[in-house]
């Protein structure tokens, strides 16, 4: 007779299967993507919503926000959004966020997606 393995998490299981099937970075942006949307939600809960986490670009995390309000948020809590990234399980040592105003547009569609801004953020490139 058989025995039985001892039953495990699914979520124990992801990253070492993500590993064998050489997918293990694309699940660490996928979940730092996903710990910031958290983390927005939780500490500037007027934007949650009115942004996304695109990509990240080394250690820079790229942001879309809806209205030039919700950028100016994310740009005064940068600091803060990036000190409890640094924190979390899922925040892949990124040093910063990089805001887009896209105005509501599917930036995936938009023939002119316009820039990311540099250290805090912007249209400007500073």
């Amino acid at each position: 007779m058989m025995r039985r393995r001892p039953m495990q998490r699914l979520g124990d299981l992801i990253p070492d299967m993500a590993r064998r099937l050489g997918l293990e970075e694309e699940l660490r942006r996928s979940r730092a993507l996903a710990t910031f949307d958290a983390l927005v939600a939780e500490r500037v809960p007027a934007a949650h919503g009115a942004c996304r986490a695109i990509q990240i670009d080394g250690y820079a995390l790229l942001v879309d926000a809806d209205a030039a309000i919700v950028a100016q948020e994310l740009r005064l809590r940068t600091p803060e959004l990036l000190a409890a990234l640094a924190t979390a399980p899922g925040g892949v040592g990124l040093r910063e966020i990089r805001i887009r105003i896209v105005g509501g547009r599917d930036p995936r569609r938009d023939p002119n997606p316009g820039r990311y801004g540099g250290q805090n953020g912007g249209r400007d490139g500073g």
